[in-house]
């Protein structure tokens, strides 16, 4: 049997090695975690040269603005946020990129290029193209919306992209119900969707994610009852029925997703649901679910009180999966691997 003073020995040598573990895991822990001002030493320039470059896009077409934050939505959803929606196919993989949910609606890749090659020049290997993305979104936000929030970086950049994982976003046709399981997967709760779902109020969709709504809702109704006829009149000016042939659909007609201020990220996305002008089956079905309902009418009345949360989903959307610390790579050039 052991003495007394054996006993304290052993006591005190395990209470000492877990506070060694303690301060090791919190060290690493600390050390691999995003946080606000990363670059402020290693590239003080990089976020001013990503805004820069994001503002002078906008300027010249306005739509870059949703194409940059969309692309960082659907980057964050597929693998996390670690730049993986930005890589090229390489001739055996198809990438992100070429999925149905990416191409041809995602807009803004060259942005990404201009600010990483500039951001390259003078602080080489340093900023990842996951942080320029995610800063490019927020800056997106803050010209077109006037929502500002700080950014978390130090994410690095990942090395594989599947087309077919991208089947995991969350599509046109969805339900409240299934949306809300979508998001929940992420860690996202109803509201945090409902609140994402107003990055809608800018931007553009192709007429083959919305023209069942027009002319092949079900076999009693050609065209869906919960749309305003008016607004079903328009956009079949801007959608004539489908022909069955749209090549890649770089060439499909389009409308905007938000009628009354298409180029302005506030909260007349949600009024326009209450108008029954949502244009994606997956928007108008947050105002005819009792789940979102109330939340769509919140976020109608109290515009500034949606911006707030906006900003916040935003910042944690940000941490999905991030690759930290020695993870992944730097990538020199954001469309392919090192």
């Amino acid at each position: 049997m052991a003495s007394s003073s054996q006993k304290f020995e052993l006591l005190s040598n395990l209470f000492s090695n877990c506070i060694i573990f303690f301060f090791l895991f919190h060290s690493t822990l600390a050390s691999t975690t995003l946080k606000v001002g990363f670059y402020k030493s290693s590239c003080p320039r990089a976020e001013t040269i990503i805004k820069n470059a994001v503002n002078q896009a906008i300027s010249q077409n306005p739509g870059i603005a949703a194409g940059l934050i969309r692309m960082h939505f659907h980057d964050c959803f597929v693998r996390g946020c670690e730049g993986s929606v930005l890589l090229q196919s390489t001739p055996n993989n198809p990438s992100e990129r070429e999925h149905r949910a990416n191409f041809p609606s995602l807009r803004g890749f060259e942005v990404i290029d201009e600010a990483k090659a500039k951001i390259e020049a003078i602080c080489p290997n340093t900023v990842s193209c996951a942080d320029i993305l995610a800063f490019a979104a927020r800056d997106s936000a803050y010209r077109v919306g006037g929502i500002n929030y700080a950014v978390p970086a130090g994410r690095r950049d990942g090395r594989i992209s599947i087309k077919e994982e991208a089947n995991s976003l969350p599509g046109p046709s969805f339900n409240a119900e299934q949306l809300t399981e979508s998001f929940a997967k992420r860690g996202f709760s109803s509201e945090e969707m409902v609140t994402l779902s107003g990055a809608h109020s800018i931007g553009v969709a192709h007429c083959p994610t919305f023209s069942n709504r027009l002319y092949s809702f079900n076999t009693t109704h050609p065209q869906d009852p919960s749309m305003d006829p008016l607004y079903a009149a328009y956009l079949k000016t801007k959608c004539p029925p489908p022909s069955g042939n749209n090549g890649d659909g770089s060439e499909e007609p389009t409308a905007a997703l938000e009628f009354f201020s298409p180029y302005r990220l506030d909260n007349w996305y949600y009024i326009e649901l209450k108008n029954h002008r949502g244009l994606l089956s997956s928007d108008q079905t947050l105002l005819s679910s009792s789940s979102t309902k109330e939340m769509v009418l919140h976020n109608a009345k109290h515009g500034h009180q949606w911006a707030a949360k906006f900003g916040k989903a935003m910042v944690k959307m940000g941490f999905l999966d991030v690759l930290t610390g020695s993870q992944g790579e730097i990538r020199r050039h954001c469309s392919f691997v090192n």
